[in-house]
This record gives structure tokens, C-alpha cells and sequence, in this order.
């Protein structure tokens, strides 16, 4: 239709679309509360429960999408939104019956897993938490927002801001970490980006912050599983991320599979009702995760009209793929098992967030084809995610400045990630185009230049277990599997290497090895890699380990044996030439970790911010201690901490100040530190400011994040860097879960991670 419909309103009469659109500006809607009540009155009851049902759109084809299963529904007013459907022709199409067959026409929500990018894809959102820098953060939601919506698309299920602290769990890839106060300014910046404070726009979109609440803590880190917590580490430690979406104006939030007090949380009123809308305040709506209502079955909470009823009184506006809502609830209406007033308010909601969309002054106002062809996967938004993917990786070991390498002599690249461009782009990256994707082998010929010569082996494939690696590499992340013997392909590698002045060892993950439903209880690297990897050391030449992961891996064996290694997790798009700048020096790595790194899977799960026992280890050293809270063939820190990552360059913490020794509750504490650049290279160090409560009415974490501040200085350059300390920064829930600041002492640890040793202190008085 090439004149895009409006509606208009004549009076308090009929709703009906003009066929000419006016000139810009000219059209005027009634406000929001007075608009939705007048479209509610004219509304049936299988009208109403039609906005509640968000089923998936399957594959539809352009050009038949009125023969589509789904289009004689959304005809009848029995649908409100659609998801797994992607360009604008297409959602023009279907959009184009909801708002000229269906009786109201009333239009439809498009959501989509925008998670970390569309076709211009970024770091998995667990690599991109590890830049630290809330800006690009909020940069790249928000590059991801004007391409999603360039091609139809106007909600996104993101962000994820579940905090996981077992990485045995795959969907750690799709967050920010362990740590709740990092963890809640990844999520503001996320919705800020997505929704830029102004819905209204053609080019915000609306976020979903998921998954509420709890999901990143199941049992055994196996996906969907039993979580089960107290109600003062909800609050502590995995409720802020969600909160702080919500302060932040996120339109609409996710309910997680897990269950949260033995009730799963799709039905569970106390976490959808009481915290979410009555302590928080949250104004939008709440939809299940895929097929959420009817997995309550076997949950044990009765058959599908039960659970449908349940999570409508709940708490929940919009049944995702389950159709428990459209299916059942006239009927418990009927038998006054829901209340109308209930269904009003849930499609109130929906309507709202329609209305905010501003899809009833123009419902086509997502499918303007020239934005399509010109605000997708350009060539400004690829150098962005370029820059942000350089800036997540995270150096873990540089054994005598093996890194930056230079741009001469002989690379031997090695491994079976070297060059696998569809696997860069990671978990979640449903929009990305695989093929535009740029491998790591690609982007160190492409950034070294013509005077280096780089030779390639695969010299292993993913696994020696082919069904394991079929399971590895699904949705068309292929590794393209070697049909040699693993004898041939090691002799090939060797050969490579003994040509090569330094080798580029590309091992670790396939792309699909974390994510949804990938957990792990093995963390190493699969055994054919560590094979590779063993025998590229024992030539005798150079390893650089470029690790690619969705998740903290077990790489006790490798920090021992290899003398570089660079975390790349999955940089997307981008990845091989945002790996190669780092790897050669035009970026000087910078990221820091935000999910411990274990020395074994025994220890899991382990966070930085854990409490103390009665019986802590007196020593230092890792010894093992009879009657102490340790293992016996192991010891208790981690391989690598929180916050960790090394730069090219050394940075320096001097001259630990404080403003005053004692703060009251209406005061304020000036902390400053001297950082100094004492190496070679320009460098970005990402200042850490951590508080431990030394004693308090409940037992209080050994130390935690509250300030951080990245920074750049060049070679030699000093900067003095400030921290204020507020009442604010001291609260935490206590036993009766008020939020509340207790008189006593306080430690301020800063430094360059978790295990910061630069110390003061000071009291805080009545």
C-alpha cells in the first residue's frame, strides 16, 4: 500500500484509517488514557483476549502472508503481537491485515530477539559487560534499535540482566556477570539505548528486561532448573539489575521458566504483583517467555486452564506461543476463576504500550523501506561494533610482552576457530547474515598487511566427538567438520608451525556451545584442542591463545603452559578485525572481567562478593588447613578474579585518600587515588572502588562494587581519580528486607579488580 494509513478519530464515533496520510504533524490522537478506554468499550471479549496472545509468526513469504496460518487469526482480533518475523515487506504485510481486515484495527506488536546486535552484530553481552564503559554500552542497544527498526521491528527481548555466579550455566553468555551493581548500569544503559527516552521515535524500539527473576541461579547450572534462595539475597544480590531497568522505564519485562518460592514465576503473584508493580512501580506489561503458561504443567500446577488463570492473576499481560490465554480464560471467566477487571487491565497495557509506540497515529510506521536499504549493516555502524569489540576482549596473560605482535615475519594461525566466520558472531545472533561475518583469519591478513605472511591449519576439529560437535554448531554455525584423521591434521599443523616465527593458537568454544540450553559440566577446553595446543608448545615457538568462549572456562593447564592469552569471547561481525587490533597494537586491550574465572568446576559456583565463614583460612597462600573452610585438593581463589584484565602498558595506584575518617547519614566521603601509566604504551585502565561492611546486623559480603571509572592515559601521564561516598552507597537489605545503612566501620579497597589492596576507612555515625 504505498500511501501509509492513519488513524483518526471523528468525534467520539467510529474508528476507521484515512487513506491519505496528512501533512506531517497534522494528526491528532486523543491522550493516552481517554484513547485506550474508548477503544476498550468497543472492544469484545475475544477481542480483548486476542491482544493478549503473542504467537510466533512461523516462516511467512512475502507475498503470501494472507494465506499464512496466523493471518486468519490476526483478521478476528485474536492476536496483539507476532515475533520470529523479520523485513519490512513482510511485516508490512501482515500488519496490513491486522489494521484493514480485523474489525477495530487495531495494529500489532513485532518483537524479536535483538539481543547484542542485529545484522550488525556485537560481543555477546557477556563480552560486551567487559568494556566497563556504560556509553558504548548504550551505543551499541541503541545502533541495534535504529537497524531493528529500519526492518519492522518495534520490541526486543532484551536486555538480560539475569547475575549468574555458576557458568556451568550457558546463559551467562547472554549476560553481564556476577556482580549486581555493575549488573544494574549495564541494564540502565541497555534500555536507554533501546529506547532513547522516547518511544515515539522511528528509531527506539521497546526493551524487554528478562528474565524475571532469578533464571541466572538454577541448580547444577542446568537450564530451566529448580532455583531456590533466600529472600535477603534476592534482594542483595539478583533483584537490582531488574529494578534498575524498571527506574530506568523499561515497557516491558519477561518472566522467567524457573520457579521462584516453589511457585514458577510465570504464576507467581508476589514477584509479578507485589515486588514488581507495588515496590517498584513498573507501568508496563508483563509477557511469558516462550510456551512459559503451559510448561506450568509439568511444573505441577494443574492443566492449561489452571495455569492460564494463574498467571493472569499473576501478574501477567501476554501469553507467548502457549495460547493458554485465548483458549481458556472465557471459560474462567465464566466460573469467576479471573475477574474482568483483571483482563481489562492486562489488555489496558497492551494497548498502552501500542499507544507509546505511537503504531495508532501510524501503524506502518516501522516499514519504511528506504531506512531498510539505508540504516542497516553500514559501513558507520560496522566500524562502531569494531571499535566496542576491540574494547571487550580481555588479556589474561602476557608473558614477557609476547603480545603486540608485529607486522612482519611469519604468523602460523592454528585452530579450528581461525576460521569460522559464522561462529563470531556468538549465541543469540539470529538477525546477523553469517556470511558478512569476518573470521580471525580474515582480519589478521586484512590488519597485519602485505608485509606478513600468515599461513592457516585447522589442526583439530571442535571435538573428537562428532555428535558432540554437531550439538556444538547448530542454527548454522558450522565448523565445517574435517573428515581427515586427527593424525593428519596435527602433522599439516606442525608443519605450519615449524614455517612460523609465532603461532596464533584460535581454540576454545563453538559459538553454540553456551547459550540456552547449553549448559556444561566440563569447562576445559574439549580434548582434541588441548591435544593441538600441547603439541604447538612443545616446538618450542611462541603461543598466543586466543580464547574464544561464551562463559569462564577451566584453563588452569593453559595459564601455566602458554605465554599469551587473549579472551575474545564472540566479538560479533566485526570480531576478526577487532581481534587483530589488539593482537597487533592499534588497540591496546582494555577490558576487565566480570564473571570469575574458576581453577576447577568444583569450585562453582564462586563470585568475588562471597561471605566469610566462621572458620576462614589464616594463610594466604592457598595451604590446605584441617577444620578450615577449604578443599583438599584445591585451593579457594580463583584462577582469575573479578575485574581482571591486563593492558600492554602497567598502571600504578598511589597516594589512597580519604576526605574524613567518620560520615553521617546525610554527609559525604571524597575518595581520590593516583593512577600513573608506567609503561610503554597509551593505555585505558578501568578504576574499581570496593566497600566491605565490617559489621552488620546480618552477615555482610567480604567486599563489593561500587564505583568504577574507566580512564585513559597516555605513556607516563598521571590522573588523579575521585570517588564520592554517599549514605546511599552503604544500604542493603537486612533480615525484615528494609533497605537501610548501619552505623559502624567500613573498608574502600581501589585498584585494577576485586582483589584490590589499597586500603582506607571510616566510620559511619547516627
Amino acid at each position: 500500500m504505498k500511501n501509509k494509513l492513519v488513524l483518526l478519530f471523528l468525534g467520539c464515533a467510529v474508528l476507521g484509517y484515512a487513506q491519505k496520510k496528512p501533512a506531517k504533524n497534522t494528526v491528532k490522537i486523543k491522550p493516552k488514557s481517554e484513547f485506550v478506554a474508548e477503544l476498550m468499550s468497543k472492544m469484545t471479549l475475544d477481542e480483548k483476549l486476542g491482544q493478549l496472545n503473542l504467537p510466533t509468526s512461523g516462516d511467512i513469504t512475502t507475498g503470501q502472508a494472507n494465506s499464512s496460518n496466523v493471518a486468519k487469526n490476526i483478521a478476528e482480533g485474536k492476536v496483539g503481537g507476532l515475533f520470529n518475523i523479520k523485513s519490512v515487506q513482510k511485516i508490512k504485510e501482515v500488519q496490513k491485515i491486522a489494521v484493514e481486515k480485523s474489525r477495530l484495527k487495531i495494529p500489532l506488536l513485532f518483537g524479536m530477539d535483538v539481543i547484542h546486535g542485529y545484522e550488525t552484530t556485537f560481543p555477546i553481552p557477556l563480552g560486551l559487560s567487559c568494556t566497563w564503559d556504560m556509553a558504548l554500552i548504550e551505543r551499541s542497544a541503541q545502533i541495534a534499535a535504529k537497524e531493528a527498526s529500519a526492518d519492522g521491528i518495534n520490541w526486543t527481548f532484551s536486555p538480560m540482566v539475569d547475575i549468574s555466579r555458576d557458568p556451568r550455566w550457558g546463559r551467562v553468555s547472554e549476560g553481564s556477570g556476577e556482580d549486581p551493581y555493575l549488573g544494574s548500569q549495564i541494564a540502565k544503559a541497555m534500555v536507554n539505548g533501546y529506547q532513547q527516552h522516547d518511544l515515539s521515535k522511528n528509531n527506539s524500539i521497546l526493551a524487554c528486561v528478562k528474565h524475571f527473576a532469578l533464571y541466572g541461579a538454577p541448580e547444577a547450572g542446568r537450564d530451566y532448573n529448580t532455583v531456590d534462595m533466600s529472600h535477603i539475597r534476592m534482594f542483595n544480590d539478583y533483584f537490582p539489575p531488574y529494578k534498575a531497568a524498571v527506574d530506568a522505564g523499561v515497557g516491558s519485562v519477561m518472566a522467567s521458566f524457573n520457579e521462584v518460592d516453589g511457585i514458577p514465576a510465570t504464576g507467581n503473584k508476589w514477584l509479578m504483583t507485589d515486588v514488581l508493580r507495588k515496590q517498584w512501580g513498573f507501568k508496563g506489561f508483563v509477557v511469558t517467555d516462550f510456551t512459559g503458561i503451559p510448561e506450568m504443567i509439568e511444573h505441577g500446577m494443574g492443566n492449561l486452564q489452571d495455569v492460564s488463570a494463574l498467571a493472569l492473576n499473576a501478574g501477567v499481560e501476554m501469553d507467548m506461543v502457549g495460547e493458554g490465554f485465548l483458549g481458556t480464560l472465557k471459560k474462567s471467566l465464566d466460573e469467576k476463576r479471573v475477574s474482568m477487571e483483571t483482563i481489562d487491565n492486562a489488555v489496558k497495557l497492551i494497548l498502552e504500550a501500542k499507544y507509546d509506540l505511537g503504531l495508532f497515529q501510524d501503524p506502518y510506521k516501522y516499514c519504511d523501506e528506504k531506512r531498510a536499504k539505508t540504516e542497516i549493516f553500514t559501513i558507520d555502524s560496522r566500524k562502531e561494533a569494531r571499535q566496542i569489540a576491540s574494547q571487550s576482549l580481555v588479556l589474561l596473560k602476557n608473558q614477557n610482552q609476547l603480545l603486540p605482535l608485529k607486522k612482519s615475519g611469519t604468523i602460523g594461525l592454528i585452530g579450528p576457530l581461525a576460521d569460522a566466520k559464522e561462529n563470531m558472531p556468538g549465541t543469540w545472533s539470529v538477525a546477523t547474515k553469517m556470511e558478512n561475518a569476518v573470521s580471525l583469519l580474515r582480519g589478521i591478513k586484512e590488519v597485519a598487511g602485505a608485509g606478513t605472511k600468515v599461513l592457516y591449519a585447522k589442526g583439530s576439529n571442535l571435538d573428537y566427538d562428532e555428535t558432540f560437535e554437531t550439538n556444538a554448531t547448530m542454527f548454522g554455525k558450522t565448523l565445517h567438520r574435517d573428515a581427515r584423521s586427527k593424525e593428519e591434521m596435527l602433522a599439516e599443523a606442525l608443519k605450519v608451525a615449524e614455517q612460523s616465527d609465532v603461532i596464533v593458537a584460535a581454540l576454545g568454544e563453538s559459538a553454540e556451545m553456551s547459550g540456552e540450553s547449553s549448559s556444561r559440566t566440563n569447562l576445559e577446553i574439549p580434548q582434541a584442542q588441548k591435544d593441538l595446543l600441547n603439541a604447538l608448545l612443545k616446538t618450542g615457538k611462541p603461543v598466543v591463545l586466543v580464547l574464544f568462549d561464551g562463559r569462564p572456562l577451566v584453563i588452569t593447564d593453559e595459564e601455566k603452559t602458554v605465554p599469551a592469552i587473549l579472551n575474545a569471547w564472540f566479538a560479533g561481525t566485526e570480531a576478526g578485525y577487532a581481534i587483530a587490533d589488539v593482537l597487533f597494537g592499534d588497540v591496546n586491550p582494555s577490558g576487565k572481567l566480570t564473571s570469575t574465572f574458576p581453577r576447577s568446576v568444583g569450585q562453582l559456583p564462586i563470585y568475588y562478593a562471597h561471605k566469610n565463614t566462621g572458620r576462614p583460612l589464616s594463610n594466604t597462600e592457598g595451604k590446605f588447613e584441617k577444620f578450615r573452610s577449604n578443599y583438599i585438593d584445591e585451593r579457594n581463589e580463583p584462577l582469575f578474579p573479578f575485574g581482571f584484565g591486563l593492558s600492554y602498558t602497567t598502571f600504578d595506584y598511589s597516594n589512597l585518600k580519604i576526605s574524613s575518617d567518620k560520615m553521617n547519614s546525610t554527609g559525604k566521603l571524597k575518595v581520590t587515588v593516583d593512577v600513573t601509566n608506567t609503561g610503554n604504551f597509551d593505555g585505558k585502565e578501568t578504576v574499581q572502588l570496593y566497600i566491605r561492611d565490617l559489621v552488620g546486623s546480618v552477615t555482610r559480603p567480604v567486599r563489593e562494587l561500587k564505583g568504577f571509572q574507566k580512564i585513559a592515559l597516555k605513556k607516563g601521564e598521571k590522573q588523579t581519580v575521585s570517588f564520592d561516598i554517599t549514605v546511599e552507597d552503604l544500604k542493603f537489605y537486612n533480615s525484615d528486607l528494609q533497605f537501610v545503612a548501619e552505623p559502624g566501620q567500613f573498608d574502600i579497597f581501589i585498584g585494577g579488580n576485586s582483589n584490590a589492596d589499597k586500603k582506607v576507612s571510616f566510620e559511619l555515625t547516627k
